[in-house]
């Protein structure tokens, strides 16, 4: 998972030495105006706009004019760097990461953006040791427990994926995402009672977290219970069709390979 800086007050300002000083009175931009921070206030916006509607390229565009207008800012590096992992430019993004982390190497969240790039190019040691990086300079921070977990999972690490997603669920109570992880590799690792109970919590706490209705759909349907795992199947497609995509399921979401098959004996009524 990326973490977007979508703060106009963040993106306007640069890290020096873990702090944020206006970039109006930075050495590097001494001539900066007061009328220029409003114009790229007013285009960040626009990519802010852009990504909450998922239009990526259009984001791109935007933090790309914002790189050319405040080039000393590692934020909008990082936020370009976002719109094009989701775009899945990975080696661009990368460079975007270094340059952020070029400017600001204390500063988590590109440590954090470009281990998700780098997993999605399958290098999960180097993306666990941006990881630890980000643990290094906040040692709370869930969502790097949780980004850990998932390289964990690409090795084949299930206990110290488990590990590390329990770690950001305790420090993180509502982040669904780590919890559902952790059910997912509760059913890998053949616990697959407790895997179906966190699946059923988190269902009935977020009703409408298609995750976890695809889950309880192929685990319900191995155990036999065909009517409950239709109903949810209803449900996840409804709100999110990708789950009858098993290469993205596979691929993109990363779903653990025991959880994968168990999906493909539903979609292939097995």
């Amino acid at each position: 998972m990326i973490r977007w800086i979508l703060s106009l007050l963040i993106i306007l300002l640069t890290w020096t030495g873990g702090t944020t000083i206006g970039l109006a009175q930075t050495q590097d931009n001494p001539t900066i105006t007061e009328e220029q921070l409003q114009q790229g206030e007013a285009i960040a916006k626009k990519a802010i706009e852009a990504t909450e509607k998922g239009d990526f390229a259009q984001a791109e565009t935007y933090w790309t004019q914002l790189v050319e207008r405040f080039p000393d800012n590692p934020a909008v590096w990082s936020n370009r760097g976002n719109a094009r992992v989701s775009q899945n430019k990975l080696k661009l993004a990368i460079a975007d990461f270094n340059q952020a982390i070029e400017l600001a190497p204390e500063a988590p969240d590109p440590y954090l953006n470009r281990g998700t790039a780098l997993e999605g190019q399958g290098q999960y040691e180097a993306a666990i040791a941006d990881y630890n990086r980000v643990l290094e300079l906040n040692p709370n921070d869930a969502m790097a427990y949780n980004n850990r977990g998932n390289a964990e999972s690409g090795e084949g690490d299930w206990e110290k994926a488990l590990t590390d997603y329990q770690k950001a669920a305790e420090i993180a109570p509502n982040f669904a995402f780590a919890r559902a992880n952790a059910a997912l590799i509760f059913y890998q690792i053949g616990k697959k009672e407790e895997a179906v109970t966190q699946m059923r919590n988190l269902v009935r706490k977020y009703p409408m977290f298609p995750d976890m209705r695809a889950a309880l759909t192929a685990v319900l349907w191995n155990m036999g219970q065909q009517g409950e795992a239709e109903s949810h199947w209803v449900a996840a497609v409804g709100m999110d069709n990708r789950y009858q995509d098993l290469d993205w399921v596979k691929n993109i979401r990363r779903w653990p390979p025991q959880m994968v098959a168990a999906l493909d004996k539903f979609l292939n009524l097995q």
